[in-house]
C-alpha cells in the first residue's frame, strides 16, 4: 500500500488555469499514459479537496473509469457542494490519510488536487509522487507545489515514460 500524490500539471507548473479550470489536461492530445492506467489500476481510494469536487462537478475521478471510496477534505462545515456518494473528512491530516489507507483496503491511497497532497506531503506521509506534464504553457493559476519556508523534498526518479514521471519522496 502507497499514498500516490497524482496529479497532471502545464509545462510552467501550473495544476489549475487562472479559473482553476482543468480542461486544458484534456484537450492536450496524446493517449493515455500506462503509468496512468497503472495508478488507476492500483487505486483503492481517492483523496481530494472540496475544491477539486467544485471544480470537476460531479464527475468520478479518472473520468469514471474507477470505482472505489472518494473522501473529501473539507475545513467547511457544513461542506459546500455535497456529493451523497462522497465521504466528507475534517480535521488532522494525518488522521484523515489514515482513514484514506483504510478505505483503500489494502490498494493504494491516491490523493491530488492543490492543498490535500501538500499537507499530506509535508507531514510525511506521502510515498510517492505521479507527474503527467501537459504540452500547454499558462501563464498563471494554481502551483503544483507551493509552500514558501518549508525545507526541500527530495525526491527520486523510479520511472519516466515520455512526459510521465513516478518518483520515491525520499524520507
Amino acid at each position: 500500500m502507497t499514498v500516490i500524490w497524482h496529479m497532471t500539471m502545464s509545462l510552467d507548473g501550473f495544476i489549475g488555469d487562472r479559473h482553476d479550470g482543468v480542461d486544458w489536461m484534456f484537450h492536450a492530445g496524446g493517449t493515455p499514459s500506462g503509468l496512468a492506467a497503472e495508478v488507476v489500476a492500483n487505486c483503492g481510494a481517492f483523496l481530494c479537496g472540496g475544491r477539486l469536487v467544485e471544480v470537476m462537478s460531479e464527475n468520478r475521478p479518472y473520468g469514471g473509469k474507477w470505482s472505489g471510496p472518494v473522501l473529501i477534505y473539507t475545513r467547511k462545515d457544513p461542506a459546500t457542494r455535497v456529493v451523497p456518494e462522497f465521504t466528507y473528512v475534517s480535521g488532522d491530516i494525518r488522521d484523515v490519510v489514515a482513514d484514506g489507507v483504510k478505505a483503500a483496503g489494502g490498494k493504494d491511497l491516491v490523493v491530488t488536487g492543490g492543498a490535500v497532497p501538500r499537507l499530506a506531503l509535508e507531514a510525511g506521509l506521502v510515498d510517492e509522487i505521479v507527474l503527467h506534464l501537459s504540452p500547454v504553457l499558462l501563464g498563471e493559476g494554481t502551483r503544483f507545489y507551493d509552500s514558501p519556508g518549508v525545507s526541500p523534498t527530495r525526491l527520486k526518479v523510479l520511472t519516466s515514460e515520455g512526459l510521465n514521471f513516478r518518483f520515491a519522496v525520499v524520507k
